[in-house]
């Protein structure tokens, strides 16, 4: 197993702009840290209900035009709240953006039973079905958006819950045949859909034997369709703690003991100064350093 690749993420609520770009930039220069995240929600889903929060991808794409090296993406983009050819579209925009640095993060959207999540659906005008609907439709938009990023004609796709006309994406992303695709969730129905579709497979941390049980079970649904389970990358993410870094190391040696080569961390705000640097001294090199790696 290759080592692990590390990165944060920063969720752009009960944060200011210039926060997160000080945050981002300061990581772009440190090599430990190869990628960063925006999450996708509308409305806050902790602190103040009615405090500041950002679009992802209007945030990710001026993110991606101040920094050089960093893999960039949103962990993960809700399908919910765009129609896929138009997601598409986004995506491409901010891949050329970035110079081709993209990681596709899609997900079926916010579960029903976080009424913080739920609440923003509403309050934006956005239906919101039952999970075997999201995810159904995250599996149509994932062949629709893939074939947007690679097919040189139009095409028609006339699915149950997608289906466009003469559909063509022009330009096309940077990376070929297509940035990679990360699908996030744990249900048994999602992992099907990331067993079929995704490059990388993300799921949050905190309880690592139902970490360990879901990516057994991806494995399984990837020899059912006669994929390499291999060929998907685990991702993981974890909550950083600024006062028990300890916690936050022993979080990461399990998960990646287990199999995952991907680790997000996530930064609470807010951000102290220098927090990036931190990070890569007293979490990720630590980490490394205990676990004998290269």
């Amino acid at each position: 197993m290759p080592p692990p690749r590390f990165g944060i993420m920063t969720a752009p609520m009960q944060v200011g702009y210039d926060d997160l770009l000080r945050v981002w930039r300061e990581a772009d220069a440190i090599p430990e840290i190869e990628h960063a995240w925006l999450f996708d929600h509308l409305m806050p889903i902790g602190g103040d209900p009615a405090g500041p929060i950002f679009e992802g991808w209007t945030l990710l794409s001026a993110l991606a035009a101040r920094t050089e090296r960093l893999r960039l993406g949103i962990l993960v983009t809700s399908n919910r709240f765009r129609p896929p050819a138009m997601l598409a579209k986004i995506a491409t925009t901010v891949d050329i953006v970035s110079g081709g640095r993209l990681d596709f993060g899609i997900g079926a959207g916010s579960r029903p039973g976080h009424p913080l999540a739920r609440r923003e659906y509403d309050a934006h005008g956005l239906p919101y079905h039952d999970a075997a609907h999201a995810v159904a439709a995250l599996a149509e938009a994932c062949a629709v958006i893939r074939r947007l990023w690679t097919e040189a004609e139009p095409f028609d796709f006339d699915g149950d819950h997608v289906r466009l006309a003469r559909a063509f994406g022009n330009p096309k992303p940077v990376q070929r045949p297509h940035p990679p695709i990360m699908i996030g969730g744990r249900a048994a129905s999602t992992l099907r859909v990331v067993a079929e579709h995704a490059d990388l497979w993300n799921i949050p941390g905190g309880d690592l034997e139902d970490v360990v049980q879901r990516s057994a079970l991806l494995d399984r649904y990837c020899t059912e369709i006669g994929r390499d389970p291999a060929s998907i990358t685990r991702s993981i993410h974890l909550p950083v703690s600024y006062d028990r870094p300890g916690a936050t190391r022993d979080a990461i040696g399990e998960a990646v003991d287990a199999g995952f080569g991907h680790v997000v961390l996530g930064l609470p705000a807010p951000y102290p100064a220098g927090v990036a640097r931190w990070v890569a001294d007293e979490v990720i090199g630590t980490s490394v350093q205990r676990a004998g790696l290269p």
